[in-house]
């Protein structure tokens, strides 16, 4: 489970983003709860949410849970334990909650338009050296599909199965799939903690963007390594939020990277994930000599690409369950979560705009 990592700083949104990142405080020093409603809502006058009184929310069940965000919620959770300890069910008194965990972006169109640029090439070009023809193939976390279809068409006599804990979006995947009469490739709904597929099943486990949505990434791993077969790949693929750059220099861009490290950590999931990576291979039982870490970057410095990374963040920002997020946590108001989207336009439009994604990969040994 990841901690919860409060950071304090008190510049307005017009000061500069170095003086964002000298505000940052020692994350072992709890930030005072009033600070929290302060700091992306109270400042802009919302009486809820500026400390003064207004009613106090409940963190321990962060609303803004709909099942179609669950990153990986079962099929069916009837109790939040596994019910009592014996021989055949090893795993009694787990808990659940786990299992129903609430995707911070969500499944805005603002986000399935990032899904849908992925590919195997941008996406798992680490992995793309490795695969013969004739491999079975697992993508847990599939989304709308592209990266899996593209998967599917280079594995010509092998198989492909994606799995995606939103049936929405494997509806897309699979119309993909058709659109490209592709049918060496199947969809199933599943949780990513519970793979519903027997011990040694793929040659390779895949999983891009994926573990850092989950409060147990090291569980989930585990889980891929368990079906991928002796000598398989398990190869992931994360962000790495805090490793994000860009120019100009923006305020905006800045307070937006710490809110969406504060709604996360919120929620128990580690948006740094990309860095975390080996490590969490490591802790999962992966053997330490087959473990290849590495990096790769995406970059948006075209005006095209500006504008398409620039216009679907500031949708994102008023309305993606990220905002929704932001807003039940009592982290940002819809006077805030506008002005950090402004931000992003501005950011767009600027002729001389960069922005690099710095992603963490790990290609293992099963």
């Amino acid at each position: 489970m990841c901690t919860p990592v409060r950071r304090t700083y008190s510049a307005a949104m017009t000061g500069s983003a170095n003086e964002h990142d000298s505000a940052r405080i020692d994350p072992s020093v709890p930030t005072p709860s009033h600070e929290l409603g302060n700091r992306f809502g109270g400042r802009f006058g919302d009486p809820a949410n500026d400390g003064s009184g207004g009613p106090a929310r409940d963190r321990t069940t962060p609303a803004g849970t709909d099942p179609i965000d669950a990153v990986d919620a079962p099929s069916s959770l009837t109790s939040l334990t596994r019910g009592a300890e014996s021989p055949d069910n090893p795993g009694a008194g787990t808990d659940l909650t786990k299992e129903s965990e609430s995707y911070t972006h969500g499944h805005h169109e603002s986000v399935l338009r990032s899904h849908r640029r992925r590919t195997a090439a941008n996406s798992a070009a680490f992995l793309l050296p490795h695969l013969l023809s004739d491999m079975t193939l697992l993508d847990v976390g599939c989304g709308p599909g592209t990266v899996t279809v593209d998967f599917a068409e280079r594995l010509t006599q092998g198989s492909v199965v994606g799995v995606d804990a939103s049936d929405d979006v494997l509806e897309s995947a699979r119309g993909l799939a058709d659109a490209h009469g592709t049918k060496n490739i199947s969809f199933e709904h599943a949780n990513a903690y519970e793979l519903p597929f027997e011990d040694d099943s793929f040659d390779v486990v895949f999983a891009h963007q994926l573990l850092q949505h989950l409060s147990d990434p090291v569980a989930a791993l585990r889980e891929m390594r368990r079906v991928a077969k002796p000598g398989g790949f398990v190869a992931v693929r994360d962000a790495d939020y805090e490793a994000m750059t860009w120019y100009p220099e923006s305020a905006e861009l800045t307070e937006w990277n710490m809110l969406y490290h504060e709604v996360t950590h919120t929620y128990g999931f580690e948006p740094d994930a990309g860095r975390r990576l080996a490590s969490w291979v490591r802790d999962a039982g992966f053997d330490p000599a087959t473990i290849e870490p590495g990096a790769s970057v995406w970059c948006y410095a075209t005006p095209d690409d500006r504008t398409w990374w620039g216009g679907l963040w500031a949708e994102r920002c008023t309305e993606s369950n990220f905002a929704v997020q932001a807003k039940d946590s009592a982290l940002a108001d819809d006077v805030a979560l506008e002005q950090l989207a402004q931000g992003w336009r501005e950011w767009a439009a600027a002729p001389d705009g960069w922005f690099a994604v710095l992603n963490g990969e790990v290609l293992a040994r099963a």
